[in-house]
């Protein structure tokens, strides 16, 4: 399985797992929600659900078209809709149970640049420590990456034309932005981790998930700082 179909199931299992969706309402919950996925089309939608269906993740279940929803058919891929109506996908016990052991992996792919994104658009439904691992770990790759820069652009400086040097200049500061971006993230997280630690009464701070903690920075279903395509 490639890491980007990886990625496309772990989100399509998230998106299911807040609520039962046919295809054509998933695709758009991807394109809005997940900007990373708005290239995507039925064509790679629709293999990814069969996959998840096969291995018992998602159950199908079909709804009878009605006149009004003519239109939307229409949209749909023939194998989508078709005859038989839309095509309902529900997540599966043993599909929640497979999501959540993907969302409680903290390895190098979680803080790489296309599935990072994916990972904290779903931080609402990760535990804090997890969410503590995957960003101490994006900010890490980061700063090994910005050192990289900074040691490449040090031997080069000397050769390199105005315009080169400048585009060298706005890739460090955006992956510096993004750094600054995921400290105060990390800070905010180990703030209410020790408020929870050292409350005796009353409940815990409320916590930021997949679209407030990003408003503070962003609008939902746009890229963190640094993920619109900055590279070593």
């Amino acid at each position: 399985m490639s890491r980007r179909s990886g990625i496309l199931e772990f989100a399509v299992l998230g998106l299911l797992r807040e609520a039962p969706m046919h295809g054509y309402e998933l695709r758009k919950r991807l394109n809005t929600s997940l900007g990373v996925f708005r290239a995507f089309s039925y064509g790679s939608l629709y293999p990814c659900l069969k996959t998840l269906v096969q291995r018992g993740w998602l159950t199908e279940e079909h709804e009878p078209a009605r006149p009004a929803q003519e239109s939307e058919r229409e949209a749909l891929s023939p194998s989508l809709s078709g005859r038989r109506g839309k095509i309902v996908y529900k997540l599966t016990a043993a599909g929640k149970e497979h999501f959540e052991e993907l969302l409680s992996q903290t390895g190098p792919d979680a803080w790489e640049d296309e599935h990072f994104g994916v990972r904290f658009a779903f931080f609402g439904q990760t535990s804090r420590d997890v969410r503590m691992r995957v960003l101490e770990g994006r900010r890490s790759r980061l700063e090994e990456r910005l050192a990289k820069m900074r040691a490449s652009l040090a031997r080069t400086r000397e050769r390199l034309d105005d315009y080169t040097l400048e585009l060298q200049r706005h890739g460090m500061e955006s992956v510096e932005r993004e750094v600054r971006w995921l400290t105060e993230l990390i800070e905010s997280e180990r703030t209410g981790r020790d408020l929870e630690a050292g409350s005796d009464s009353g409940p815990p701070p409320r916590r930021t998930g997949a679209g407030d903690a990003g408003n503070r920075t962003r609008h939902r279903g746009t890229a963190p700082p640094g993920e619109s395509g900055d590279t070593a």
